[in-house]
């Protein structure tokens, strides 16, 4: 799960003030159960990639951390709201400090919720959160191509995926970004798994996927790595297949859990990427939280 693998250089690089509170060398932990105990409730038919993390503030004390990322990419009214329900279900129920962190992955400017706001008859509540907006990268994109932080190039690959339409564009930044990753002297796990999030964030038309591919593979000869030997290890053409060959269907559905356990993907987007129905997606989310 991308929240998982790269939770401290996403504090680092969205919320660079929180990622300094913490003190890294005690190590973090996720709480999944304690997150899905206040959550389960929840049945608005949107999706989102939240995380709950345990981690020890430099003065020694145990704070958690939510982070609710907005996956779907469009703007909701409640949302502010959901985000206060979820604060203060957590602090009730667990008597733990609880920071909320929110990171909006839609394209609309003035959608930049921050607070939650009640107030009748003198009685009055005011919850405030610190936002990422990942667009607002547009503006410092130089920045992003020199990071050393490996979540500069999923937050590109977000943000390109919503901007770009036109699809030889969504190619050849696709080429670009994979290119990134053998240039910075990635581990071959770390390319792998970074590459499968590219993947799946900026989709091509069909009929670009092999000029990609191409394009992926003259990249490794020129570097050397060749870590990305086949479309079909990496599923990009299982979870794609059309027609009524045997297995398909579970071929879609493994390609699916994969995305699932991204973390970084709606049910909409993933029913897209693999061609299920956006029913058979969440049903597959509920199998892999048990």
């Amino acid at each position: 799960m991308a929240l998982e693998d790269y939770f401290q250089e996403l504090l680092d690089l969205l919320f660079p003030a929180i990622h300094e509170q913490v003190d890294w060398p005690k190590g973090y932990s996720f709480l999944d159960k304690e997150l899905q105990q206040v959550t389960a409730d929840a049945s608005s038919g949107r999706r989102y990639a939240d995380k709950l993390t345990k981690v020890y503030a430099r003065d020694g004390s145990e704070t958690w951390v939510l982070i609710h990322v907005e996956v779907q990419g469009e703007p909701e009214d409640d949302f502010a709201e959901r985000m206060y329900t979820y604060q203060y279900r957590l602090r009730d129920r667990y008597g733990m400090d609880v920071v909320s962190l929110a990171v909006l992955a839609d394209i609309r400017e003035r959608f930049r919720p921050t607070a939650f706001r009640y107030q009748r008859w003198g009685c009055e509540l005011t919850f405030t959160f610190p936002m990422a907006k990942l667009i607002d990268w547009e503006a410092r994109w130089t920045e992003l191509e020199a990071s050393d932080n490996v979540f500069a190039l999923v937050v590109m690959a977000q943000v390109k995926a919503k901007r770009l339409k036109n699809g030889a564009s969504r190619k050849d930044t696709k080429v670009a970004l994979t290119r990134l990753l053998f240039e910075r002297g990635y581990q071959r796990e770390q390319i792998v798994r970074l590459f499968n999030i590219i993947d799946w964030l900026i989709q091509l038309p069909k009929g670009l996927e092999p000029a990609f591919l191409q394009a992926v593979y003259a990249i490794e000869e020129e570097k050397h790595m060749p870590y990305i030997n086949t479309a079909e290890r990496l599923g990009i053409e299982k979870g794609r297949q059309e027609g009524r060959q045997e297995g398909q269907l579970e071929a879609k559905q493994e390609t699916a859990m994969n995305l699932i356990k991204l973390g970084i993907l709606s049910d909409e987007q993933i029913a897209e990427a693999t061609g299920l129905t956006v029913a058979n997606v969440q049903s597959l989310r509920v199998e892999d939280k048990h």
